[in-house]
Formats: structure tokens, sequence, C-alpha cells
């Protein structure tokens, strides 16, 4: 991989049944594959063992050796390496879902210093909500999260064939993508540079 090639974690957030995330999951993967500037994993939080309950010790004090359970090993790994995230969201009651809470609650340094782009779906705010909740929460993490994001509100009449209908759509991704690279690329160089100082 070159400098220009970023890993990218595209994180599915959705475990409930019936999911519309896999879909959305799916699209981006494709538009980051198009971009040239990535190279792609999907991370499904449905396909991982992630405990709601935490052990009494924080992983921002417990560092390597926080006890995870060996189910969210896979977890881990992806964001360890990734080098840039996507998180692909629904808004529930105006939030995010648990099991998003509890993948990053259970990380600490896997998250800083990297940049976040969301993308959402919901009702008619487009899962703007949850968007909003998970920038605080991510910016607590020294995470550094993306301005453009994506959002498709009533995605259940918005989407077809597993595409978006909106034509204009590919290109917002392409922003949001072209921002995450250069962010990706500014924070990899600074993490290589000198320690984050957490």
């Amino acid at each position: 991989m070159d400098k220009n090639t970023h890993k990218l974690a595209i994180i599915v957030g959705s475990v409930r049944d019936g999911r519309f995330g896999p879909v959305v999951g799916s699209w981006v993967a494709e538009q980051a594959a198009e971009h040239g500037g990535f190279e792609v994993e999907v991370v499904d939080l449905a396909e991982i063992d992630i405990p709601l309950a935490l052990p009494a010790a924080s992983p921002k004090y417990a560092g390597d050796d926080y006890p995870r359970p060996a189910g969210m090993a896979a977890l881990t790994s992806a964001l360890e390496d990734a080098d840039a995230f996507v998180v692909v969201t629904p808004e529930y009651n105006h939030s995010y879902p648990a099991s998003l809470k509890a993948a990053i609650d259970w990380h600490f340094t896997q998250w800083t210093a990297k940049p976040v782009a969301f993308v959402s779906y919901g009702g008619a705010a487009g899962g703007r909500h949850a968007v909003l909740h998970l920038e605080n929460v991510l910016t607590e993490l020294h995470a550094v999260t993306i301005r453009d994001g994506l959002a498709f509100p009533n995605y259940f009449t918005a989407w077809q064939d597993g595409r978006p209908l909106d034509t204009a759509a590919a290109g917002y991704a392409k922003t949001l993508l072209d921002q995450l690279a250069w962010w990706a690329g500014a924070l990899r160089s600074a993490r290589e540079a000198a320690p984050y100082p957490a």
C-alpha cells in the first residue's frame, strides 16, 4: 500500500433484525473502491460479539491490557489498523444504536487522531440527530470528525435495488471521501512524526 492509499474501515452500526445498514454499507464501500484512495474493509457489528457490560477498568487507562472478549478481536484489529473510518448509522429515537455505542466504548486509542466520516439514514431527519451525538462522543476520544457527511432521509422510499435514487448522492460521497482521504494522510503523517499528546 503506497502513502496515498489509506486503510478505511466502514462500520455498519445497526444489528437490528431487518436492518437497512448493510445495503448502505455496501454502497459506501463501492464508492470508496471507485474513489481509489482507500483499501476498504467493511466491519458489520452484527457479526461481532459486543457485550453491553464493560469491565471496571477503562481502555483509556488499561491500554493493551484491556480485557476484551475473544469475539471482539476482529473489530479491535480493524479499528487499530484503520487510517480512517466511515460510520454507517440509522437513527433510533433521535440517537444511534446501542451496538455502536458499545463498540466505541470498548476501545480508546484505536480512534485517536484518526478521521471519522458519517453516513446516516432514517426518517425525515435522515439520521442527522444520531450523527450529532456521534460527533460529540468521538471528539471525546480524540478522533477528528469530517464536516461533510451523507444523510438519507426517508430511506425506505429513497433507495431502489441497493442504490439511492438521488443521482447526486455519488457526488456527495466523493466530496466526503476526498476530505476523508486528505485528513487520513495528514493525520497519519502527524502520528508517524510524533506521538499524539492524549
